[in-house]
């Protein structure tokens, strides 16, 4: 197929040389065509940025989509960080690659946007910088640096470091990191928890000041959900039972072993956090405490519901405390490494028992148990909506997946007048 002249050119300027290295004498190429040597600003629809005027600075090539939630998530975290950034006066700029259905669509997300955009109508130079870049996901945020660096993994950078990632350089991300590493090594939950003029956590009255103190010694989940989400709102039932099971448990042993919860608020207004957490039988960080947002940001919690699990020594034990929930319940505690080995031994023993295959309630074909070593491996289960990992039943047709424990047996003819698949 022959190429007319502004896709040849722009191949060219896309496949030449290294494809880790963007030039800056090549950069325009990156972002211009034939008939266009401007980018769309973010004040009105017509307003034109030269390309030329972003040679010498770190741009941000974002692509993104206004149909898909986790780029609508992140882009309001991106704005956050970018206007710090210019009431900082740094040299960086973002480039919205868009993946928008339609001019409507692409129009009322960039609305929202103060950076600068690739026009929707350029869909060559779009498809170009998604082959060039490898996008396969989104949000994807690939940073590109005056001296020709790139640096793909802009999205968890935001997330993880926020402005401090700044400006966005191996050396700086190595500095972060170290910065990090010393933080966990030195961690304690005094310091986690404790701020400059307080001292404590709020109990389940909310009148009454439980001393983080008191907590030291014990294996401690902390809880980042919120009422207004959906998962939060499914998982926090179950986490109660557990969570009683397990206090209940350590009660009967005795040796003064305990389990607490401490409840991070994602809500947005007191009033939703005093509902929500009324509901709770665990203690809570007071509403619109600062050091919320410093702790999801230490854990990188990029959703919820999250259990963080933190040990009788103040240590991280794991960040994936919902998903050990959801496939051990309560014989997930105390969520050490041992414990989950001997529990991964106990269910690849259980699977030798469990049926090849059978038909589930919930749906009309024929399930066959998997798992990570033939065809399986995480997966939201069908019935209860929940994470799960290992073995599983799996409709090889369509993809439809259970717990082993969510597995309703039925005969195939019942089965086979489910409705749905």
């Amino acid at each position: 197929m022959d190429l007319d002249d502004n896709s040849r050119n722009l191949v060219q300027a896309l496949t030449n040389g290294d494809p880790e290295k963007i030039s800056t004498s090549r950069f325009s190429s990156l972002l211009a065509s034939k008939d266009r040597d401007y980018l769309l600003s973010s004040t009105t629809q017509d307003d034109q940025v030269k390309i030329s005027d972003l040679e010498g600075k770190a741009i941000g090539l974002y692509f993104s989509a206004n149909w898909y939630p986790p780029c609508r998530n992140f882009n309001k975290v991106l704005i956050g960080v970018y206007e710090q950034l210019k009431s900082n006066g740094s040299n960086f700029e973002i480039v919205f690659v868009s993946s928008d259905e339609d001019l409507s669509a692409f129009n009322s997300y960039r609305e929202s946007m103060p950076w600068l955009s690739i026009p929707f109508s350029d869909l060559e130079t779009k498809k170009a910088l998604n082959r060039k870049f490898e996008v396969e996901g989104i949000p994807y945020l690939i940073i590109l640096q005056p001296d020709g660096s790139t640096l793909h993994d802009g999205v968890e950078l935001i997330y993880r470091y926020g402005i401090e990632a700044f400006p966005f350089t191996e050396e700086k991300l190595e500095e972060l990191r170290r910065e990090e590493r010393m933080k966990h090594e030195s961690q304690t939950l005094t310091n986690l928890l404790i701020n400059p003029g307080r001292d404590y956590l709020l109990d389940q009255t909310m009148t009454r000041k439980v001393p983080v103190d008191s907590l030291i010694g014990k294996t401690v989940g902390l809880y980042f959900s919120a009422q207004w989400c959906f998962p939060c709102a499914k998982f926090t039932p179950k986490l109660i039972s557990i969570y009683h099971k397990i206090k209940q448990s350590l009660e009967g042993k005795g040796g003064g072993e305990d389990f607490e919860i401490v409840f991070v608020s994602n809500d947005r207004d007191q009033s939703s956090f005093d509902s929500y957490y009324g509901t709770m039988p665990w203690l809570a960080l007071p509403f619109g405490e600062p050091i919320i947002r410093t702790l999801a940001k230490y854990f990188d919690v990029q959703g919820i519901p999250c259990l963080i699990i933190i040990d009788p020594d103040g240590k991280t034990v794991t960040k994936q405390g919902r998903n050990l929930i959801n496939l051990y319940q309560e014989n997930a505690y105390p969520f050490t490494c041992a414990k989950l080995e001997l529990l991964e031994k106990e269910m690849e023993e259980e699977a030798k028992r469990l049926p090849r295959s059978n038909y589930h309630a919930g749906h009309r074909h024929e399930l066959t148990l998997v798992s990570e070593g033939n065809g399986g491996g995480p997966f939201i289960c069908c019935d209860c909506d929940e994470q799960g990992s290992g073995w599983a039943y799996q409709c090889l047709g369509c993809g439809y997946e259970v717990h082993p424990r969510c597995m309703r047996a039925v005969d195939p003819a019942t089965a086979a007048s489910v409705q749905h698949t």
